[in-house]
């Protein structure tokens, strides 16, 4: 049984198709890794997912319920689902701690001292402790990423998605996350991670998804999509990408 499934998922701005028929399985364990180019639908398709917009057709499913459906409980969809956003999305105006405990004591209804001490845990297996009271605009890139990496994994959350993790770090940085993100897979986590980074697909997965033009256009082992010559959009993405 899918955890996760996403079935013929369509969505149109102004007359144009952003996604097209798209269709997707993600079961318990999985480490799915869906990549393609810039304006390929990989973010409409994670706000389509997150319900942060609804598709115009397709349905999505979790632990086989529609999300979509009214009697739908959207508040425990996202106590289960956690997504590290592309930007981070820390709140500005507080510090590392009250961003990972927020949640914890609003929405989980968490004592304040309980929160924190799960909150310092998350952080110590990042290396972040010292950071715990400092502003978001105390922090470097790599650090603010790790803190709303934390801030996901203190809500131990059933399938965690990574929207393009590594899109403003260097190779090194790029390695890092990935192993972070690896981690993770190996300690039980699910994964869902959308990016147009070879290198971080490459590391993370075996097997890729590759979206463009708002369709799924392969799936299969990376080295057979990097090698696929039969389809011109693959090729010259893989091409272009390892210069």
């Amino acid at each position: 049984m899918a955890l996760l499934e996403l079935k013929e998922i369509s969505k149109e701005y102004s007359g144009k198709k952003v996604l097209d028929t798209v269709s997707l399985k993600i079961h318990s364990g999985d480490m799915k890794v869906v990549m393609g180019p810039s304006g390929c639908g990989k973010t409409t398709l994670l706000r389509c997912l997150l319900r942060l917009e609804e598709p115009d057709y397709g349905d999505i499913y979790f632990h086989r319920r529609n999300i979509y459906d009214k009697e739908f409980t959207i508040l425990e969809f996202r106590k289960k689902v956690g997504c590290v956003f592309q930007n981070y999305a820390l709140y500005r105006h507080l510090n590392v701690m009250d961003n990972i405990t927020l949640a914890l004591c609003k929405v989980f209804g968490m004592p304040g001292q309980l929160a924190r001490e799960k909150a310092l845990h998350e952080l110590q297996k990042l290396d972040m402790v010292s950071h715990s009271a400092k502003y978001p605009s105390q922090l470097s890139g790599g650090q603010q990423q790790r803190v709303a990496l934390a801030r996901t994994m203190v809500t131990d959350p059933e399938l965690i998605i990574f929207d393009e993790p590594t899109s403003a770090l260097d190779p090194l940085m790029t390695r890092e996350v990935g192993m972070l993100i690896k981690q993770l897979h190996d300690n039980g986590v699910t994964i869902l991670c959308v990016t147009h980074d070879i290198r971080l697909a490459r590391l993370l997965s075996d097997n890729v998804t590759f979206l463009n033009h708002g369709k799924i256009r392969a799936e299969g082992a990376f080295t057979d999509l990097a090698l696929r010559e039969m389809d011109p959009d693959i090729h010259c993405f893989f091409s272009e990408a390892q210069r």
